[in-house]
Order: structure tokens, then sequence, then C-alpha cells
């Protein structure tokens, strides 16, 4: 019968994505639960398990602009002011834009985000059981987002199914109870996942998003730039309420 097929393709589609999702969870959690309880987070670190290399390159351009040191205008350029870096991640910003010192913002940060310096950073952290290994990227982030795909999938295909005339005696309803089935598994994937894993994060391993919870606790209620670099640094351009330096951020064209 046909319908047993795609019940077939719906339950093969439920079973590996919540198997993934499942795998990346002991993933995660078998990264050292202590790392990092007395590792107190720079900005980059925040940015980088928040957002990864990009995080950190905005956040170096952002940071520079504040202090004056390099103009981003809303057109989407990059202007050096003060060609001297103060870290590492500044001389790999100030060298993406190069000897002419201005350049459009889209390829400055595509540079700085995988330069040396993010690279070394990213190594640290994941040295620290604060990140996740490269060779685990595929989270419990990606994992929720399969099961999700999946759970869509059993529904149309159980509305295929029941749309397709039933061959013999079989009740739809009953046709509808097995499809039902798979439904439930990944259903029941997710909100495990949302009791025990949630936020989910691509960067972070569940020490490093505890103490990027106690960064966005300590900083609460203060208003001085170092929490407004922090609150970028954790949220992102969501965190940017200048509206030239918004719009230089997400300038869409070059």
């Amino acid at each position: 019968m046909f319908w047993l097929l795609l019940l077939l393709l719906a339950w093969a589609g439920a079973g590996v994505a919540c198997t993934r999702l499942c795998l990346a969870a002991v993933r995660a959690a078998a990264l050292d639960a202590d790392a990092g309880r007395t590792h107190d987070l720079t900005l980059y670190e925040a940015a980088f398990l928040s957002g990864g290399p990009a995080r950190v390159a905005d956040l170096t351009l952002v940071a520079m602009a504040r202090q004056r040191r390099l103009l981003l205008a809303h057109t989407g350029w990059a202007t050096v002011v003060d060609p001297c870096g103060r870290d590492e991640m500044e001389r790999s910003v100030i060298g993406a834009i190069g000897p002419a010192g201005q350049s459009r913002i889209a390829p400055v940060r595509a540079a700085a985000a995988a330069a040396d310096a993010v690279r070394g950073l990213a190594d640290r952290l994941v040295d620290a059981g604060l990140a996740v290994p490269d060779g685990a990227r595929t989270t419990v982030a990606a994992g929720v987002r399969q099961v999700r795909a999946a759970a869509v999938a059993v529904v149309a295909l159980g509305a295929v199914a029941l749309l397709t005339p039933v061959a013999g005696d079989v009740p739809r309803a009953h046709v509808a109870l097995w499809f039902a089935l798979p439904l439930a598994l990944t259903l029941s994937c997710l909100a495990i996942a949302r009791v025990e894993a949630h936020p989910y994060s691509r960067w972070a391993s569940p020490a490093g998003m505890r103490l990027l919870g106690a960064l966005a606790v300590r900083t609460a209620g203060e208003g001085d730039d170092g929490t407004y670099l922090a609150s970028f640094a954790v949220h992102g351009v969501h965190a940017v309420d200048e509206p030239g330096l918004r719009a230089a951020l997400t300038h869409r064209h070059g």
C-alpha cells in the first residue's frame, strides 16, 4: 500500500533526525560541565561564544568606531583614523582594510573573521571547554532544526497518505494514528531539548552559555561604554541604538 511507504519515510526521517539530536546533546553534555568556573570572559570571547567569528569582527569594528579610531559610514565604508591597532583583532581589521585606509565593510568583516587572531581565540575557548569544537558543529541547535523539519515532513506525508485512496478496509483514522506516532516522537524530542538544552547555541558549550548568562547579569543596569560593548558582544547588531552605525553594519551592497 502506498500509505505504508509514506509511513516508512516518515519514520525514517523522524528517527534519523531524533537520533542526530540525541547524539548532539550527548556530545554537548560530554564537554566538561565544570569548565570555566573561574574564567572571566573578555569581550572578544563573549562575542565568539554568542555569534562566532563574524561577531568578533563586528565587535572590533564597533569598538574602534566608538573610540573614533575608525569611521563606519552608513553607506557601508570603513575608514581608518588611527592605524595603530591595540591588539591582534584590531590589527587584523586594519590589515583587512588595506594600505589605502578605506574599504567596504563587508570584505573587511569577512577577512577579519577568518584571521589567525580569531582562529587562535576559538582554539583557546575550545581548550578551556567553553566553545564547541569544529568537529562537533552539528550541535543541539542544528539537531533541533532537523527535528523540526522532520516533524513538518511527517505532517506533510500524513496529509498525502490521507488524501490518497487507501486500499483494503483500513480506516483513515487508523492511518492518521500511525502517522501520529512519528509526529509524537519528534515533538517529544523537541520538548525535551527545550527543557534540557535551551537556549541552543552553535558556538558555546554548556559552560560557555553559563558564563554568557553571568556576563549579562553582571553588566545589567550599567551605562558605561564597556556595558554597551558587552551588550553588542552578546546580542550583536540588535544592541546598536545608533542609526548610522546600524546602517553601516547592515549595509547590503559591496
